[in-house]
């Protein structure tokens, strides 16, 4: 048989659709080269856009492993007084827990261990544990009404970051550099940076799920950054090759890569020339980002002494600041070691240490900057902790609390949040979101909702179905708009 004919007989129906969507992916490819990084926010596709955005970008403070609310944000003077006595059953109906928790008639009820303070003009009552955030207190806003659905860690980060409990989704960050692209070309749209404090027993793992592009083009998926002489992997040139040989080479393969791209119209290829890009022009921009010695002294001691260290949160946090102010569109740090199962009375204080400084200090910073107004900074965890204690009453070392999606807190600050306000509240001990009550999805809707985008519109056709970050569901949380 001719072996053109034979050919031509074996295309699959991938490759049909591929083939005939050339011109498709050749307008992609015009795009990463360039033209989509100029976007501009207030040009938004009318498809997704709502209101004139408040925000620009986003740094999301996630504190992987659920921090305990009523230790850090949610005081409950009640908690002291039933210190010791049983959960009330009406608390428990219908309700679901880990399957580490106690049996019902255990679950005894555990006073927070540190005493709380009232800051600022709002009055916000925050833990001794914190004292740093408690003095930024009128700058940001304490939503203490959140629940979500999961309660186990993994599902609940992927539900948190994607909107779904299952690996694999896009999340948060790649929906952004997708609806609104980029605003520099020599820097990652969606850039993470991960932490754990030193010796906690927390075996929390990073997945790289967290930051995945599921079915999105995976130009969208997020660069990790590392601690180390080399931030991001394989963009310098390996020993013997200089600039310019490195550019001829990647014009020959750029070229061969076109080639194929006309032929098949695969939109991944366009992806890879474009990440062939990205990386060259990395080689001077990340270096640069990496490279604090031009920082002041004032602002190194602003974020504490870690910030002297690669790889901690203190050091993220201030490369955060360093990516928004060069464009990055989204950047996510996640600080692992928040499991206080039976370190509340030990772990939880490096945890708040290591992490409560460099926190406050972002936001000050960002504000001092002029940054703050139209970047979104949000710390937030999967879910809360438990009311009732895990562990025996007698062993203070190893008090702890167990994962609790049903009320938890978290904070943002900037882009558009009113400033200085505790929106919802949980009952009386901690246990349930029963005032202005805020599910993940509402989160979700509102953090597109500052970014000028209409989260029911933001979607990506996957398999004959439209998909988008807030699933079905989500609404927008006006009262906490400014």
């Amino acid at each position: 048989m001719d072996p053109l004919l034979e050919r031509q007989y074996h295309v699959n129906r991938r490759q049909f659709f591929s083939k005939s969507s050339t011109g498709i992916g050749v307008a992609a490819l015009a795009s990463l080269l360039g033209q989509e990084s100029k976007a501009d926010d207030a040009k938004l596709p009318a498809a997704i856009k709502r209101v004139a955005p408040k925000a620009k970008r986003v740094i999301l403070l996630f504190q992987n492993g659920g921090p305990t609310h009523l230790e850090l944000f949610d005081y409950k003077p009640e908690l002291k007084k039933r210190h010791g006595q049983s959960v009330p059953a009406s608390y428990m109906e219908g309700k679901r827990f880990s399957t580490m928790s106690a049996a019902a008639d255990k679950r005894k009820l555990l006073s927070p261990i540190e005493p709380y303070k009232q800051y600022g003009k709002s009055g916000a009552w925050v833990s001794d544990l914190m004292p740093y955030t408690g003095k930024i207190a009128d700058d940001i806003c304490f939503i203490k009404s959140m629940y979500t659905e999961q309660v186990n860690h993994a599902p609940a980060i992927n539900f948190f970051l994607s909107g779904n409990q299952l690996a694999g989704r896009p999340t948060a960050g790649a929906w952004l550099s997708y609806g609104l692209g980029s605003m520099n070309e020599n820097l990652p749209t969606f850039a993470v940076m991960t932490s754990i404090s030193k010796g906690t027993t927390c075996g929390q793992i990073f997945y790289d799920s967290y930051w995945s592009s599921g079915f999105l083009p995976s130009r969208h998926q997020g660069v990790k950054f590392r601690a180390g002489e080399s931030p991001v992997l394989y963009i310098n040139n390996p020993k013997g090759m200089n600039s310019k040989l490195r550019r001829n080479m990647l014009d020959g393969i750029a070229q061969l890569n076109e080639r194929k791209l006309a032929e098949v119209g695969d939109p991944e290829i366009s992806t890879r020339i474009a990440q062939y890009e990205m990386a060259y022009r990395m080689q001077t921009s990340v270096p640069e980002l990496a490279d604090i010695s031009g920082e002041s002294k004032a602002t190194l001691e602003q974020y504490g002494p870690s910030v002297n260290e690669p790889g901690t949160f203190a050091r993220n946090c201030l490369l955060a600041r360093r990516l928004v102010e060069r464009g990055t569109r989204f950047v996510q740090l996640m600080h692992a070691g928040w499991d206080q199962h039976r370190s509340l009375t030990t772990e939880l204080y490096n945890q708040c240490r290591d992490t409560d400084q460099p926190s406050a200090a972002l936001v000050s910073d960002l504000k001092s900057r002029g940054l703050l107004e139209d970047t979104l900074v949000i710390w937030a965890g999967e879910f809360g902790r438990t009311p009732f204690i895990q562990g025996s009453f007698d062993n203070r070392p190893k008090w702890g609390r167990d994962h609790h999606p049903h009320a938890y807190t978290i904070w943002m600050a900037g882009g558009g949040v009113k400033p200085g306000i505790s929106h919802g509240a949980s009952d009386d001990i901690g246990f349930n979101a029963v005032e202005d009550k805020v599910h993940v999805h509402d989160l979700q809707a509102t953090i597109l909702h500052l970014l000028g985008i209409d989260h029911e519109k933001l979607t990506f056709k996957f398999q004959g179905r439209h998909y988008r970050l807030t699933d079905v569901h989500g609404h927008v949380v006006k009262p906490i708009l400014a």
